[in-house]
């Protein structure tokens, strides 16, 4: 079902005013979508991050030059996700950046086939140091990315956006974002996930996020912000971090579908080895 941005909004306003954190939750599957959905997820987002991640490979694949981020996205999308989702708004993950593409002929092709709102991925925001340099000058930068999300929330879309900073977080503010997502970093945990010594510290991310909030509120002081990523992995980090600041949810994807699938499959595979054999012989 495609939901109008205000539709959206409604939605979400909904939970925080029962009292409920908004939780977003990347699909790269149907199942994932499917039971996401069951277990009350309020927005499910698909990025091309979620075919390499349920495919065993790291998230920041969807980075690199491994396929057509936006093809990708909306592949999954027709074909996979929201054919079994039926009452929750479906996200999209646009590639901003992509020089291919003409963005207002790619937005009507995600607004037809369903999807309710427009994410920034794959993020620039993840690149730092020369390369990053490089592409900002080079007309690839972060800025293309808040373009898109500006023509996005023109079009009527509803609109949550990755930032990284209290820069990036005013930046997309002023182009209309409904919603800022303050990412931490790569999600920590499991078998491809950052280990935690490489990540922030849990205690660091309130501050971290908060100030990623301040900085959009004094441009649009209706923006809602949630958090992500780095060592905001599980339902408890994510309970640290919100009574610690002023963030009304949680989106996850590694956290969502990767990290529970490890361990239910390690689980249960565990559980058939032990199956005592019966009569042989």
């Amino acid at each position: 079902m495609r939901y109008t941005r205000d539709e959206v909004l409604r939605r979400l306003r909904a939970q925080v005013d029962a009292g409920k954190p908004i939780v977003g939750a990347g699909a790269g599957t149907g199942i994932s979508a499917k039971f996401a959905e069951v277990g009350g997820a309020d927005l499910i987002i698909i990025y091309n991050s979620g075919r390499y991640r349920m495919a065993g490979h790291g998230s920041l694949a969807g980075v690199l030059a491994y396929g057509d981020a936006n093809q990708i996205v909306k592949d999954m999308g027709e074909r996979e996700v929201l054919p079994v989702v039926r009452d929750v708004p479906v996200i999209a993950g646009v590639m901003g950046t992509d020089p291919l593409r003409q963005m207002d002929y790619l937005l009507r092709e995600i607004d037809a086939l369903g999807f309710s709102g427009v994410n920034n991925f794959p993020t620039v925001g993840l690149i730092d140091g020369r390369f990053r340099m490089e592409l900002e000058r080079t007309n690839m930068g972060f800025g293309r990315e808040v373009d898109m999300i500006g023509l996005a929330a023109r079009m009527g879309f509803f609109t949550c956006v990755y930032v990284f900073n209290p820069d990036e977080s005013r930046a997309m503010a002023e182009a209309g974002a409904d919603c800022v997502i303050a990412h931490m970093g790569l999600t920590v945990g499991g078998s491809i996930g950052l280990d935690a010594s490489d990540a922030m510290s849990l205690a660091d991310a309130p501050a971290a996020v908060q100030a990623i909030g301040e900085a959009a509120w004094r441009t649009k002081q209706d923006t809602i912000l949630l958090c992500h990523g780095g060592p905001i992995a599980e339902p408890d980090d994510a309970a640290y971090v919100i009574a610690r600041c002023d963030a009304l949810g949680f989106v996850g994807a590694s956290s969502m579908e990767r990290l529970p699938v490890e361990r239910a499959i390690t689980d249960t595979m565990r559980r058939f080895k032990d199956v005592p054999l019966g009569r042989q012989g």
